[in-house]
C-alpha cells in the first residue's frame, strides 16, 4: 500500500482513547525558513491495541488546523471516542468540543507540570515537582482537587503566586482521566505514547535538516510512523479494555 493510501485508509471499529500532538519541522519556503506542523493522532482500539490513525500537515497548531484534522479523522470512520489526550491548546480544545462533543478532554499532566515550572525558580523546582506529583497520586478526583488547593496555598506561602495561579486555573482539565478505570490512569493522563513517537521522528528527520515543502515532510513522517506501527509497537496490547467495558456497563 502506498503511503498516501495508508494515510487516508478507512478506519474501522471504535477507538475509545485518542492521543494527539503536533511535531514541528523546518521547511524552506521561497528562500525563507519556517516551521511546518505535522499533526499526529494515535488511537487505542476496543481490544487495547495502538494504531496510528492520522497524520496531516497543519501549518500551525491553530483552531482551524485542529478542526480540519478532527473532521478528516471522523470522515475516515473515527468514532466511539471517549477521551482525547493532548497538550493545552485552545484551538484543539475548541475543536474537540465541536467535532467530538461526546468525548472528554484530558490535558497531559507532564505538559501541565512544565507550564508550572516555567514560572518556578530553579531553587524550588524539586519541591514543586513533588507537590504537583502528589496531586495526581490521589485515589479520587475529590481528593486530588483538595490536594491541588493545598498545593496552591503552599505555593503562595512560598511567594510563587504565578505558579499557584497556573495550578488553580489548569488543574481540573488534568483530572479527567479519573473518570475512567483506575487501571488505565497511568497511561491516559499523559500523551507520552505519542511524545516517544515524536522523538523517534525528530531523530530520523534531524539528518535531513530542512524540507523543500510541507508535503515532503509529511511523507517522511508518515513513512516512519508506518514502519514503527508495523513492528512490535502495534502488535503489543497497550491496555486491557475490559475495565472500560465494565465501567460503561455500570454507568448504563
Amino acid at each position: 500500500m502506498h503511503i498516501e493510501e495508508w494515510r487516508n485508509r478507512k478506519l474501522s471499529g471504535k477507538y475509545p482513547y485518542v492521543y494527539v500532538n503536533g511535531i514541528y519541522l523546518k521547511r524552506n519556503w521561497g528562500g525563507e525558513f519556517e516551521n511546518v506542523s505535522i499533526l499526529v493522532a494515535i488511537g487505542v482500539d476496543e481490544d487495547g491495541y495502538r494504531e496510528i490513525i492520522g497524520a496531516a500537515e497543519g501549518m500551525k497548531e491553530d483552531a482551524e488546523s485542529w478542526k480540519n484534522f478532527f473532521v478528516w479523522l471522523k470522515e475516515r470512520g473515527l468514532y466511539g471516542v471517549k477521551l482525547i489526550v493532548g497538550d493545552k491548546c485552545l484551538g484543539m480544545c475548541n475543536a474537540v468540543a465541536e467535532v467530538f462533543p461526546e468525548a472528554k478532554y484530558q490535558r497531559c499532566t507532564v505538559h501541565f507540570y512544565r507550564n508550572v515550572f516555567s514560572v518556578t525558580p530553579r531553587k524550588h523546582m524539586r519541591e514543586v515537582t513533588r507537590m504537583l506529583k502528589a496531586i495526581h497520586a490521589q485515589e479520587s478526583k475529590g481528593a486530588a482537587r483538595k490536594k491541588a488547593r493545598d498545593v496552591a496555598e503552599k505555593l503562595r506561602s512560598m511567594r510563587l503566586n504565578e505558579a499557584a495561579k497556573k495550578v488553580e486555573d489548569g488543574i481540573e482539565e488534568t483530572l479527567t482521566y479519573m473518570d475512567f478505570p483506575s487501571q488505565h490512569w497511568l497511561k491516559i493522563r499523559t500523551n507520552n505514547v505519542i511524545e516517544r513517537m515524536n522523538r523517534e521522528i525528530r531523530r530520523r528527520t534531524r539528518v535531513v535538516g530542512t524540507f523543500p515543502d510541507g508535503k515532503t515532510a509529511l511523507m517522511l513522517v508518515c513513512a516512519r510512523l508506518r514502519y514503527v506501527s508495523g513492528k512490535e509497537w502495534g502488535s503489543k496490547r497497550y491496555l486491557c479494555m475490559k475495565y472500560l467495558t465494565e465501567v460503561s456497563t455500570e454507568v448504563a
